[in-house]
């Protein structure tokens, strides 16, 4: 039996090693980013080992999160995880499909670090590819779920490769659900962009369209990238 996964932050610690996909830049983007503020349910769509629940749940003290996945394993580390945060009264990690989701409750929020591999070469193993494959949930599947899923001012954020961007324009533009905010994330400066943040949302608000690097050429993270997540990483 390999060693025990865990990764830790200022406020909570995730084991994720049962999880098909780990702890990683993207997710804590998002978790770090997406608008919580005046939110008081909230959904986590293909949840993992729970990171992004985790890091609402430390962001907004009224928060109450849904964490939902498809992938067993997925669900029971997520699981621990909550329980073993601060916050577990306010976590709820649900094994299940969003596409199967009904109509029984309805969120302020609903975010996710949505599977993104649509072509080229798959990651390894099933229930990596499960996860990170868009035939188990597109970017239309996801934003068409979250139209009967929402509030009636409530929004979607998700983060996705920049090559997506039309893909997801489409859907939100077919759905009715407009784009709000978008975030180009460069890894390094004086790189291409290869990541984007998303706010859609039914919520009447000025568009706005912004840039974020994470890190200068020498490696050190750039100011704008420790504002948004030293909150969290332990390190910053």
């Amino acid at each position: 039996m390999g060693r025990e996964k865990i990764f830790r932050f200022k406020q909570f610690s995730v084991k994720n090693d049962l999880t098909a996909m780990k702890v990683g830049t993207d997710g804590v983007l998002l978790g770090a980013w997406c608008p919580v503020k005046d939110t008081r349910r909230v959904l986590d769509v293909g949840t993992g080992c729970g990171v992004i629940a985790l890091m609402i749940a430390q962001r907004n003290a009224d928060a109450c999160i849904d964490a939902i996945d498809i992938d067993h394993g997925a669900i029971e580390e997520a699981t621990l995880n909550f329980s073993n945060s601060p916050w577990a009264k306010r976590l709820t990690a649900i094994e299940g499909n969003y596409n199967s989701m009904t109509q029984e409750r309805y969120y302020d929020l609903i975010v996710s670090n949505p599977p993104f591999f649509t072509n080229g070469i798959l990651p390894t193993g099933e229930a990596r590819t499960t996860a990170r494959h868009t035939g188990s949930l597109t970017y239309r599947q996801l934003i068409d779920g979250a139209m009967g899923l929402l509030t009636n001012d409530g929004s979607l954020a998700l983060i996705s490769p920049t090559d997506a961007e039309g893909d997801i324009i489409e859907a939100a533009t077919f759905a009715s659900l407009p784009v709000r905010q978008l975030v180009r994330v460069i890894p390094v400066e004086g790189a291409a962009p290869k990541r984007t943040l998303w706010l859609l949302s039914r919520r009447d608000m000025d568009y706005i369209e912004d840039w974020i690097t994470i890190a200068h050429r020498d490696g050190t993270f750039t100011s704008e990238y420790v504002a948004l997540t030293g909150a969290f990483y332990l390190k910053m």
